[in-house]
């Protein structure tokens, strides 16, 4: 278990990828981040 074990967070974050054991972005992150977006384009 290291950094070649792709089912790990060391090996997901060696690999460069990611799954459930190292998530991209929350939903609500992404939602969060989509409104305030929308607020400075509308502003």
């Amino acid at each position: 278990m290291g950094r070649g074990d792709i089912r790990t967070k060391k090996g997901k974050t060696f690999a460069g990828s990611f799954g459930k054991a190292r998530p991209a972005k929350s939903a609500a992150t992404v939602k969060a981040a989509a409104a305030k977006k929308a607020a400075e384009t509308k502003a």
